[in-house]
């Protein structure tokens, strides 16, 4: 038998179900990768609104990071809902003491309904500290502005901006244009080298909650599985289309994406 793959979510608690660490580890069961959590924050929260959050202590966090790194190996990770400078700091420095290369940064600014995930002061921590550990960046148009300071209109504006998210020190980007409009969402990935455009048809079904954490979800789990980043991001791509096509009418608001309806 080959060696079980591992993939770790850093991320923030949705008691609903449709996006951080619940989502995360649906993506990683579904794409046969074994799920692993730090989480880094509660919410209380549905579908259309957050009514509370509760940061972990960051020495929490780190000691979450000891127990379970100095006992089963991590084939990849990604980040999620970090919050606060204090987390912020913990989570890189953990990343850099057990060396995890792949590791996928989203940078989780606002929720669906538009709640402040993370802290306007924790923005310079989290560009100084985090990004440049990041193999791969998977910012939507509205975070790439506030990492950048640059409004996003257009497939040129999200070529620009991953350059300028590359010079902070990320080895690659994906700038996500689903809020955009046109009939294509059209996402943005640059090696470092290149540009990729990756275009897939776009669903206009209103079950949109958790997308960005399915993205990165997959595309964690593609390289926890020995992808390549172009072929992860790809897949993951094509992962998060089809969850947003069977996405789940749940609730009074945005409804999740759903990655565990997806067939073989």
């Amino acid at each position: 038998m080959s060696a079980v793959k591992t993939a770790l979510t850093i991320a923030g608690s949705d008691p609903s179900g449709g996006a951080g660490i619940q989502a995360d580890l649906k993506t990683f069961s579904r794409l046969r990768i074994y799920g692993m959590s730090v989480i880094t924050s509660l919410t209380a929260q549905n579908t259309y609104k957050v009514e509370g959050i509760m940061e972990i202590p960051p020495d929490f966090v780190g000691r979450q990071f000891d127990a379970l790194l100095t006992d089963i190996h991590v084939d990849a990770a990604k980040t999620g809902m970090l919050l606060t400078s204090g987390v912020i700091e913990v989570v890189a420095q953990k990343i850099r003491d057990y060396t995890i290369r792949n590791l996928v940064v989203d940078p989780v600014v606002t929720s669906t309904s538009g709640t402040a995930l993370l802290n306007p002061d924790a923005i310079t921590t989290f560009q100084r500290m985090l990004l440049p550990l990041a193999l791969v960046i998977t910012p939507n148009t509205d975070e790439a502005r506030v990492l950048t300071g640059k409004k996003i209109e257009n497939v040129e504006d999200m070529e620009e901006a991953a350059l300028r998210i590359y010079e902070m020190g990320a080895r690659s980007v994906l700038i996500k244009g689903g809020h955009l409009t046109g009939d294509d969402a059209i996402d943005v990935l640059f090696d470092g080298t290149d540009f990729s455009h990756l275009r897939r048809r776009r669903i206009d079904r209103g079950q949109t909650h958790g997308t960005g954490c399915v993205l990165s979800a997959a595309i964690t789990a593609g390289l926890a599985a020995g992808r390549s980043l172009a072929e992860a991001v790809n897949a993951g791509k094509d992962f998060v289309t089809a969850a947003i096509e069977h996405g789940l009418r749940l609730g009074k608001g945005a409804g999740p994406c759903d990655p565990l309806a997806l067939a073989d």
